[in-house]
Protein backbone atom coordinates (compact mmCIF):
# COMPACT_ATOMS: atom_id res chain seq x y z
CA UNK A 1 0.00 0.00 0.00
CA UNK A 2 1.30 3.45 -1.25
CA UNK A 3 1.91 6.00 2.02
CA UNK A 4 -0.44 7.88 1.03
CA UNK A 5 -3.17 5.56 1.29
CA UNK A 6 -1.25 3.74 4.15
CA UNK A 7 -1.99 7.53 6.36
CA UNK A 8 -5.82 7.99 5.21
CA UNK A 9 -6.36 4.65 6.29
CA UNK A 10 -4.40 5.52 9.65
CA UNK A 11 -6.43 8.62 9.78
CA UNK A 12 -10.03 7.02 8.67
CA UNK A 13 -9.13 4.24 11.48
CA UNK A 14 -8.13 7.13 14.32
CA UNK A 15 -11.26 9.02 13.87
CA UNK A 16 -13.69 5.97 13.74
CA UNK A 17 -12.18 5.32 16.84
CA UNK A 18 -12.37 8.92 18.74
CA UNK A 19 -16.32 8.55 16.90
CA UNK A 20 -16.97 5.42 18.58
CA UNK A 21 -15.63 6.51 22.35
CA UNK A 22 -18.06 9.59 21.95
CA UNK A 23 -20.65 7.41 20.65
CA UNK A 24 -20.30 5.63 24.01
CA UNK A 25 -19.45 8.59 26.49
CA UNK A 26 -22.73 9.12 29.07
CA UNK A 27 -23.96 11.76 30.55
CA UNK A 28 -25.90 11.58 34.25
CA UNK A 29 -27.56 14.43 35.31
CA UNK A 30 -27.42 14.35 39.13
CA UNK A 31 -29.35 15.90 41.55
CA UNK A 32 -27.82 16.62 45.07
CA UNK A 33 -28.08 18.67 48.38
CA UNK A 34 -26.49 21.96 48.18
CA UNK A 35 -24.19 21.08 50.98
CA UNK A 36 -22.38 18.96 48.55
CA UNK A 37 -21.56 21.47 46.04
CA UNK A 38 -17.75 21.31 46.61
CA UNK A 39 -17.20 17.58 46.81
CA UNK A 40 -19.47 17.56 44.06
CA UNK A 41 -17.53 19.78 42.26
CA UNK A 42 -14.12 17.95 42.70
CA UNK A 43 -15.90 14.26 41.91
CA UNK A 44 -17.55 15.26 39.19
CA UNK A 45 -14.44 16.67 37.22
CA UNK A 46 -12.46 13.44 38.78
CA UNK A 47 -15.15 11.05 36.57
CA UNK A 48 -15.22 12.45 33.45
CA UNK A 49 -11.22 12.51 33.79
CA UNK A 50 -11.63 8.92 34.83
CA UNK A 51 -14.50 7.50 32.87
CA UNK A 52 -14.50 9.83 29.84
CA UNK A 53 -18.07 9.97 30.75
CA UNK A 54 -19.63 13.57 32.30
CA UNK A 55 -21.91 14.20 35.29
CA UNK A 56 -24.32 17.62 35.59
CA UNK A 57 -24.91 18.34 38.70
CA UNK A 58 -27.69 20.27 40.10
CA UNK A 59 -27.38 21.85 43.53
CA UNK A 60 -30.14 22.85 45.76
CA UNK A 61 -32.46 22.40 49.05
CA UNK A 62 -32.84 18.84 49.09
CA UNK A 63 -36.53 19.55 49.48
CA UNK A 64 -36.72 21.67 46.14
CA UNK A 65 -34.77 19.23 44.55
CA UNK A 66 -36.82 16.79 45.57
CA UNK A 67 -40.45 18.22 44.62
CA UNK A 68 -38.75 18.90 41.26
CA UNK A 69 -38.16 14.80 40.81
CA UNK A 70 -41.89 14.51 41.67
CA UNK A 71 -43.32 16.95 39.01
CA UNK A 72 -41.18 15.02 36.28
CA UNK A 73 -37.52 17.07 36.13
CA UNK A 74 -35.25 14.98 34.15
CA UNK A 75 -32.46 13.43 36.99
CA UNK A 76 -30.59 9.94 36.93
CA UNK A 77 -29.43 10.37 40.58
CA UNK A 78 -30.77 11.92 43.92
CA UNK A 79 -28.31 12.36 46.44
CA UNK A 80 -30.63 14.01 49.81
CA UNK A 81 -29.12 15.47 52.76
CA UNK A 82 -31.76 13.52 54.47
CA UNK A 83 -33.46 10.25 54.41
CA UNK A 84 -37.15 11.89 54.44
CA UNK A 85 -37.12 13.59 50.93
CA UNK A 86 -35.44 10.23 49.71
CA UNK A 87 -38.41 8.22 51.37
CA UNK A 88 -40.90 10.33 49.98
CA UNK A 89 -39.42 10.05 46.32
CA UNK A 90 -39.72 6.23 47.48
CA UNK A 91 -42.98 6.23 48.59
CA UNK A 92 -43.93 7.62 44.72
CA UNK A 93 -42.53 4.72 43.18
CA UNK A 94 -39.82 7.43 41.68
CA UNK A 95 -36.42 5.72 42.63
CA UNK A 96 -35.19 2.46 41.69
CA UNK A 97 -35.61 0.72 45.71
CA UNK A 98 -32.45 -1.80 45.23
CA UNK A 99 -30.06 1.36 44.43
CA UNK A 100 -30.48 2.86 47.48
CA UNK A 101 -27.67 3.63 49.46
CA UNK A 102 -26.39 5.45 52.94
CA UNK A 103 -23.52 7.50 51.59
CA UNK A 104 -22.17 10.00 54.33
CA UNK A 105 -22.82 11.48 57.50
CA UNK A 106 -22.66 15.20 58.88
CA UNK A 107 -22.87 17.10 61.56
CA UNK A 108 -24.03 20.57 62.76
CA UNK A 109 -22.52 23.86 63.94
CA UNK A 110 -23.05 26.82 64.88
CA UNK A 111 -21.27 29.35 63.18
CA UNK A 112 -20.19 32.92 63.34
CA UNK A 113 -18.97 35.87 61.23
CA UNK A 114 -16.29 37.30 63.73
CA UNK A 115 -12.95 35.74 63.21
CA UNK A 116 -12.27 36.64 67.01
CA UNK A 117 -15.91 35.11 68.39
CA UNK A 118 -14.62 32.84 71.41
CA UNK A 119 -15.90 29.16 70.98
CA UNK A 120 -18.72 27.89 73.19
CA UNK A 121 -20.24 24.40 74.43
CA UNK A 122 -23.60 23.77 73.30
CA UNK A 123 -25.80 23.33 75.91
CA UNK A 124 -29.23 24.06 77.42
CA UNK A 125 -27.87 26.56 79.14
CA UNK A 126 -26.37 28.34 76.37
CA UNK A 127 -27.10 31.95 76.03
CA UNK A 128 -28.17 32.32 71.95
CA UNK A 129 -30.99 34.73 72.61
CA UNK A 130 -28.23 37.38 74.05
CA UNK A 131 -25.12 36.59 71.93
CA UNK A 132 -27.70 37.39 69.03
CA UNK A 133 -29.21 40.29 70.95
CA UNK A 134 -31.22 42.65 68.07
CA UNK A 135 -29.49 40.06 65.41
CA UNK A 136 -30.24 37.40 63.18
CA UNK A 137 -29.38 33.41 63.13
CA UNK A 138 -29.61 32.21 59.84
CA UNK A 139 -30.63 28.99 59.02
CA UNK A 140 -31.86 27.05 55.99
CA UNK A 141 -35.76 26.72 56.26
CA UNK A 142 -36.35 24.93 59.15
CA UNK A 143 -39.41 22.63 57.60
CA UNK A 144 -38.34 21.80 54.57
CA UNK A 145 -34.45 22.09 54.18
CA UNK A 146 -32.54 19.30 56.19
CA UNK A 147 -30.05 21.53 57.28
CA UNK A 148 -32.96 23.27 58.84
CA UNK A 149 -34.87 20.93 60.33
CA UNK A 150 -31.66 19.61 61.91
CA UNK A 151 -30.57 22.06 63.40
CA UNK A 152 -34.34 23.29 64.79
CA UNK A 153 -34.87 20.29 66.50
CA UNK A 154 -31.41 20.05 67.83
CA UNK A 155 -32.50 24.11 69.57
CA UNK A 156 -35.64 22.49 70.59
CA UNK A 157 -34.12 19.34 72.52
CA UNK A 158 -31.66 21.91 74.00
CA UNK A 159 -34.77 24.07 75.07
CA UNK A 160 -33.38 27.00 73.09
CA UNK A 161 -35.54 27.08 70.16
CA UNK A 162 -38.45 29.48 71.36
CA UNK A 163 -35.88 32.19 72.46
CA UNK A 164 -34.67 32.29 69.07
CA UNK A 165 -37.28 31.68 66.94
CA UNK A 166 -38.76 35.06 66.16
CA UNK A 167 -35.03 35.93 65.26
CA UNK A 168 -34.52 33.47 62.82
CA UNK A 169 -33.29 34.68 59.18
CA UNK A 170 -34.72 31.61 56.61
CA UNK A 171 -32.59 30.90 53.47
CA UNK A 172 -33.63 28.69 50.40
CA UNK A 173 -30.67 26.36 51.47
CA UNK A 174 -28.06 25.52 53.65
CA UNK A 175 -25.55 27.02 51.52
CA UNK A 176 -27.43 30.33 51.22
CA UNK A 177 -27.69 30.42 55.19
CA UNK A 178 -23.57 30.23 55.03
CA UNK A 179 -23.03 33.39 52.99
CA UNK A 180 -25.95 35.18 55.48
CA UNK A 181 -22.96 34.67 57.74
CA UNK A 182 -20.35 34.57 55.39
CA UNK A 183 -20.93 38.09 54.64
CA UNK A 184 -21.81 39.79 58.08
CA UNK A 185 -25.75 39.86 57.23
CA UNK A 186 -26.51 37.73 59.66
CA UNK A 187 -23.67 36.93 63.05
CA UNK A 188 -24.55 33.66 63.27
CA UNK A 189 -26.05 30.31 62.09
CA UNK A 190 -26.17 26.78 61.98
CA UNK A 191 -25.07 24.94 59.05
CA UNK A 192 -23.34 22.14 58.00
CA UNK A 193 -19.80 21.28 59.49
CA UNK A 194 -18.88 20.28 55.89
CA UNK A 195 -20.16 24.02 54.84
CA UNK A 196 -18.17 25.67 57.50
CA UNK A 197 -14.95 23.85 56.36
CA UNK A 198 -15.71 25.25 52.38
CA UNK A 199 -16.19 29.03 53.78
CA UNK A 200 -13.02 30.69 54.99
CA UNK A 201 -15.17 33.73 56.33
CA UNK A 202 -16.92 31.86 59.32
CA UNK A 203 -15.70 30.51 62.34
CA UNK A 204 -17.13 27.38 63.88
CA UNK A 205 -18.23 28.18 67.59
CA UNK A 206 -19.31 25.17 68.24
CA UNK A 207 -20.80 21.50 67.55
CA UNK A 208 -24.52 20.54 68.56
CA UNK A 209 -24.84 17.33 70.46
CA UNK A 210 -24.80 14.21 68.44
CA UNK A 211 -27.95 13.65 70.92
CA UNK A 212 -29.53 16.68 70.10
CA UNK A 213 -30.88 15.92 66.71
CA UNK A 214 -31.54 12.88 64.75
CA UNK A 215 -27.98 11.33 62.91
CA UNK A 216 -27.62 13.04 59.86
CA UNK A 217 -27.09 10.71 56.67
CA UNK A 218 -27.21 11.73 52.90
CA UNK A 219 -28.55 8.76 50.82
CA UNK A 220 -28.29 8.14 47.08
CA UNK A 221 -30.41 6.43 44.60
CA UNK A 222 -31.02 6.11 40.99
CA UNK A 223 -33.74 7.56 39.66
CA UNK A 224 -36.30 4.92 38.23
CA UNK A 225 -36.83 6.63 34.89
CA UNK A 226 -33.72 7.67 34.29
CA UNK A 227 -31.07 6.72 32.26
CA UNK A 228 -30.15 3.64 34.27
CA UNK A 229 -26.79 2.34 33.23
CA UNK A 230 -25.23 5.90 33.48
CA UNK A 231 -26.55 6.63 37.22
CA UNK A 232 -25.74 2.73 38.06
CA UNK A 233 -22.19 4.21 37.30
CA UNK A 234 -21.77 7.20 38.81
CA UNK A 235 -23.07 5.64 41.79
CA UNK A 236 -20.75 2.70 41.86
CA UNK A 237 -17.85 5.80 41.77
CA UNK A 238 -19.27 7.51 44.49
CA UNK A 239 -18.44 4.72 46.22
CA UNK A 240 -15.26 4.04 45.48
CA UNK A 241 -11.92 4.99 46.86
CA UNK A 242 -11.45 8.69 44.66
CA UNK A 243 -15.20 10.16 45.98
CA UNK A 244 -14.16 8.77 49.17
CA UNK A 245 -11.07 10.89 49.44
CA UNK A 246 -12.64 14.13 48.21
CA UNK A 247 -15.85 13.53 50.49
CA UNK A 248 -13.34 13.28 53.55
CA UNK A 249 -11.00 16.32 52.28
CA UNK A 250 -14.49 17.95 52.59
CA UNK A 251 -15.51 16.87 56.06
CA UNK A 252 -18.01 14.00 55.49
CA UNK A 253 -18.46 11.04 57.26
CA UNK A 254 -18.30 8.20 54.03
CA UNK A 255 -20.80 5.33 56.02
CA UNK A 256 -19.35 1.69 55.48
CA UNK A 257 -21.76 -0.37 53.54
Amino acid sequence: MHAPALLRRSVAIALACLAAGAAQAETVTVFAAASLKNAMDEIGDRYEADTGNSAVVSLAGSSALARQIQAGAPADVFISANPGWMDALEGDGLIATDSRTDLLGNTIVLIAHDPDATPVEITPELPLAEMLGDDRLAMALVEAVPAGIYGKTALESLGLWDKVAPQVAQADNVRAALALVATGEAPLGIVYATDATAEPDVTVLGTFPEDSHPAITYPAARIADGNADAADDFLAYLQGAVAKAAFERQGFTVLER
